[in-house]
């Protein structure tokens, strides 16, 4: 069964294949669950001119925020971009584009594009800017605007567990947008905290099946805290 084996030993064998203008889509959410390695691994190549779908972009000096270092990225769509200086300077001198999506239409628009449908209906943002320009219905007396699906070149996620034939396990609040995210890029790249054998992931306990995964990385993660909050007292 070795044509199933999807583990690539190198971050260059990972990304092979990124090229300028392309679109990545990035699981996480903050710096949670994010690929660290994968993120840097672009940042080494310096591939310019990048559309990122991502809830976020990072903080300043890491996660995706080390993109905008080198202005790699031309565009972000994104749900929340409040902890990036860089970010907004960027985006204040006319340096970067963004589209800011309501959170719950962005990880319906990574999950319908990874289930092939091309576009759909929400009530969220009807009357607002984010409804200005789009179709619009109204169904049972309720209006609701056309989202359309996104797909991209490139998913980059991060995962708890996979087995080498691309089945992954994401754990507690990691899972985020990653299972979304991995289901709507042409090319899947997986970084994954634990490697184990096939048959060791218990079926139904999977939540990315392989069939959407194209290469899986063995990473190192340092798991940096975005911002820590500890009580002052009992």
């Amino acid at each position: 069964m070795a044509g199933f084996d999807k583990v690539v030993t190198s971050y260059a064998d990972a990304m092979h294949g990124l090229e300028d203008n392309m679109t990545i889509i990035a699981g996480g959410f903050g710096l949670c669950g994010i690929p660290e390695g994968l993120i840097a691994e672009v940042k080494r190549m310096g591939t310019k001119g990048l559309t990122v779908v991502s809830n976020n972009c990072g903080v300043d000096g890491f996660g995706l925020g080390v993109l905008l270092e080198d202005k790699q990225i031309k565009k972000m769509v994104s749900s929340y971009v409040g902890e990036n200086a860089l970010f907004e300077k960027q985006l204040l001198n006319g340096e970067l584009e963004v589209e800011l999506t309501p959170q719950g239409t962005l990880a319906e628009k990574m999950r319908a594009g990874g289930a092939g449908i091309p576009a759909f209906y929400t009530a969220t943002g009807f009357g607002t800017p984010v409804g200005e320009g789009k179709e619009s219905r109204q169904f049972n007396g309720r209006d609701y605007i056309l989202e359309e699906a996104i797909t991209g070149d490139f998913a980059i996620i991060k995962a708890w567990k996979a087995d080498r034939y691309g089945n992954c396990m994401y754990r507690h609040t990691a899972m985020n947008f990653n299972p979304m995210a991995a289901t709507a890029g042409k090319i899947t790249v997986v970084e994954v905290e634990e490697i184990v054998e096939v048959g060791e992931l218990e079926p139904s306990q999977i939540h990315t099946p392989g069939i959407y995964v194209d290469r899986v990385i063995q990473g190192s993660f340092e798991k940096r805290i975005e911002r820590l909050v500890t009580s002052k007292g009992a």
